[in-house]
């Protein structure tokens, strides 16, 4: 980037003469087309990490031992809806004839039962009504799975899905990517009913889950806020937030 600024000279935006106007007023727009996408996403194969400074803020209080439960269900939620503005971006549409007060258009929407929401019970529930508040009309499916604390594998203990979801855009809902067992275990449960365009949205994630992800699914896109360090000797993404369900739900 630094070299960029250097050889555009974009950032003074300084114009010796009318002749280069033209040439640096171009080199002007690729700049900040490019500053501007990096201050809300990096992107890489398949994997989107937001950069934003309100999605940070308000992970930096999400984290906070502090945080009461009340206050951290309000974050989850804030920050799935700022993430799923992004997440969003690719879902079918249709063109519609619509009448103004002043004539006839045709409009862009969202194709209607398209989207469905699984949650990764019981954490991802903390994240539905935040895709909800963009999208209303999407369906939900749910996916019970916990975390066998002497193994650290997953372990399914419920699962109901919408008719024909199989035909749906499927956004997987879950605050942590630690190890990435229950999310790659969730994903081949869905693509054993046939789901075929499936994304992944976490809040906080590690190397390690999106390593895990990436090998079982190298077709499923990622969303994250945040990317931490690693994991500890118990699983658990350091610095993190502690166990995200328990505090979703006041259980500890």
């Amino acid at each position: 980037l630094s070299a960029f600024k250097q050889k555009t000279g974009a950032e003074k935006i300084l114009f010796s003469s009318p002749k280069d106007l033209k040439k640096k007023c171009v080199c002007f727009k690729v700049y900040m087309k490019f500053t501007t996408t990096e201050k809300i996403i990096m992107t890489q194969q398949n994997l989107v990490i937001f950069d934003h400074p309100l999605i940070s803020h308000k992970i930096a209080l999400l984290r906070s031992v502090e945080t009461g439960a009340k206050q951290f269900r309000e974050l989850v939620e804030e920050i799935t809806t700022l993430m799923a503005f992004e997440a969003l971006k690719d879902v079918p549409t249709k063109l519609v004839e619509i009448t103004t007060p002043l004539e006839r258009c045709t409009q862009k929407v969202v194709v209607e039962n398209s989207v469905v929401i699984v949650p990764v019970l019981r954490a991802g529930l903390g994240m539905v009504n935040g895709i909800h508040t963009l999208l209303p009309t999407a369906k939900v499916g749910h996916i019970g799975m916990y975390r066998d604390h002497d193994t650290l594998e997953p372990r399914e203990y419920y699962c109901k899905l919408p008719e024909d979801i199989s035909n749906r855009v499927v956004y997987v809902v879950d605050p942590m990517l630690a190890t990435g067992g229950s999310a790659v275990a969730a994903i081949d449960f869905l693509k054993k009913h046939g789901c075929r365009n499936i994304i992944m949205m976490n809040i906080i994630g590690c190397p390690e889950g999106i390593k895990a992800v990436q090998e079982a699914h190298p077709d499923v896109e990622i969303f994250l806020a945040a990317v931490d360090e690693k994991l500890n000797e118990h699983a658990y993404i350091v610095p993190g937030l502690g166990d995200a369900g328990d505090r979703i739900f006041g259980t500890k």
